[in-house]
């Protein structure tokens, strides 16, 4: 008679919980979710519903943060399914309803996905891309599609044809989210939902997440599947995950790493896709730990003095936590040089091309020749897609990209070597060396210190809150960089400093609707 009893009481729960105390959804963390439910104090459908209300006032209303660009109209049921899934058996997977917001490169089945071009306008997939999938399969509800950089394009700014005017970053709403990514960081940073997937080929989750005083995770090439990912270059293409906590992003990795079949790369993740990130959130993990300062990853005339304190200061953090520090350490690039005259190797136009030719009649263009006739793109981009199409497009046997996998190679020897000289477990730099640029502004100088080190060598990068600049107004990132398929150092790291500190505050701009 138990589990009757238990069932019927659980179908009176969704009312209970509901007339109870709202769930403060600010800030709140997936355990925090889950410990809630598990107490009958909240249920999946109130969840959602509470983010649903918080992008209703403050994503076009209010301080019009403009990062969603599309609600998934099944949301609600799926929590509702949810909720009697949890009456049965409990809790239904690790991300049980998890409301996840999804940069709109990533394949949502039966969800417009656009890339942030007009030309996409109409793709709707029938599949989910496979990071996207996992996460469903863990329990995650596709809560909203966000605003990006038009194809990916912009490290700056987060502006595209598919939606009016630029995303605003939330901590202020006159600068910008950095790009490509920067309406899946201004979403979660506003507590949009509870995480978000984005992508990164030279910044993308990493910049975004230093803007918006987030952790994002950028893995090791073939750690995580770019399957159903809109390609920028899959030389250095990475889909992963921003959060507001180092605890969440690992929750959210653990499930999205591993071998996808629609991704070659990702073979490798047969002999590394068995780490326990979980288990690295130890928050006495930085003892013992050697880490070396990357001043030639940042230093330059141009960085903002604030910042480079602040990044001091960091360091100091990370002393006082139990590490001890290299300062400087230098990676050994002399001598080595892309071979001239070699071309680029594949790149947009030849990854765009083969990705839209997989789609067959699924997409209204074909080719990135029929999407510079469509004229579907915002005309800040139109200068980069005629460069693109006029360019050459050479395959992966090409002399092109032979020059460029020796030349990677090359780098990637430097950076372990490095490592075995100094003697360390991770480097560490500030993401940005400067503040985030007010919208519009493209003169003053970037600071972005993100593009080369990690999408060169396809080694794991870490970016995690630092700090405040400007009288703590504008956030600040630290990354910490480190060998192939360290991923769980990485995060063990960045979780000793972030317990260590607790830099992040949630935006002025975005208060509790209560």
């Amino acid at each position: 008679m138990l589990r009757p009893l238990l069932f019927i009481l659980a179908l009176t729960l969704p009312a209970f919980a509901q007339n109870a105390a709202p769930f403060e959804v600010e800030e709140t963390t997936i355990a925090q979710v889950h410990s809630a439910m598990n107490a009958g104090s909240l249920t999946c459908r109130a969840l959602v519903d509470e983010y649903l209300k918080r992008i209703e006032a403050y994503d076009k209303n209010g301080p019009a943060i403009n990062a969603i660009v599309l609600i998934n109209p099944e949301a609600q049921k799926q929590a509702d399914e949810l909720d009697r899934r949890f009456a049965r058996t409990g809790i239904t997977g690790p991300l049980h309803c998890v409301p996840l917001i999804v940069k709109d490169n990533f394949e949502t089945a039966g969800l417009r996905t656009t890339n942030g071009a007009l030309a996409l306008e109409k793709f709707i997939p029938v599949q989910d891309a496979f990071l996207v999938r996992r996460a469903r399969e863990a329990g995650a509800i596709v809560l909203a599609k966000s605003n990006m950089a038009e194809w990916a394009f912009s490290p700056y700014e987060t502006v595209s044809s598919i939606q009016p005017g630029y995303t605003r970053n939330p901590y202020d709403l006159s600068r910008v989210t950095a790009g490509s990514s920067g309406g899946t960081a201004a979403a979660v940073a506003a507590s949009f939902g509870l995480v978000g997937f984005g992508s990164d080929t030279g910044n993308s989750i990493r910049g975004p997440s230093s803007h918006q005083s987030l952790v994002g995770i950028r893995s090791t090439m073939g750690l995580t599947s770019r399957g159903g990912v809109i390609p920028l270059s899959m030389l250095a293409d990475i889909a992963g995950p921003i959060a507001r906590s180092v605890e969440d992003a690992a929750r959210v990795f653990a499930v999205i790493t591993g071998e996808d079949p629609g991704d070659p790369v990702t073979v490798a993740a047969r002999n590394h896709g068995n780490q326990n990130y979980l288990a690295a959130l130890d928050p006495n993990g930085l003892k013992g730990a050697v880490i070396g300062v990357l001043r030639q990853a940042y230093e330059r005339e141009s960085a903002d003095p604030e910042v480079v304190r602040i990044f001091k200061s960091a360091v100091e953090e990370l002393r006082r936590a139990g590490a001890t520090i290299i300062d400087p350490v230098t990676v050994d690039l002399d001598g080595i040089r892309r071979a001239q005259n070699a071309g680029p190797c594949q790149g947009f136009k030849y990854d765009l091309n083969h990705y839209l030719a997989a789609q067959g009649d699924q997409v209204p263009v074909k080719t990135l020749a029929e999407v510079l006739k469509s004229r579907g793109y915002h005309p800040s981009v139109q200068l980069r897609l005629e460069q693109a199409e006029s360019g050459p497009a050479n395959g992966p046997d090409s002399p092109a990209c032979e020059a460029d996998r020796t030349y990677r190679e090359q780098v990637r020897e430097a950076v372990v070597r490095a490592m075995g000289k100094f003697k360390i477990d991770a480097f560490v730099y500030p993401t940005w060396s400067n503040v985030p640029r007010l919208i519009g502004d493209l003169n003053t100088p970037a600071g972005d210190n993100s593009q080369f080190f990690s999408p060169t060598t396809g080694f794991p990068a870490i970016s995690v809150p630092m700090g405040f600049s400007r009288g703590g107004t504008l956030p600040a990132g630290m990354t910490l960089f480190g060998k192939a398929w360290s991923e769980a150092t990485l995060i063990k790291f960045a979780y000793a400093y972030e317990q260590a500190t607790k830099h992040r505050h949630p935006p002025a701009s975005t208060p509790p609707l209560r």
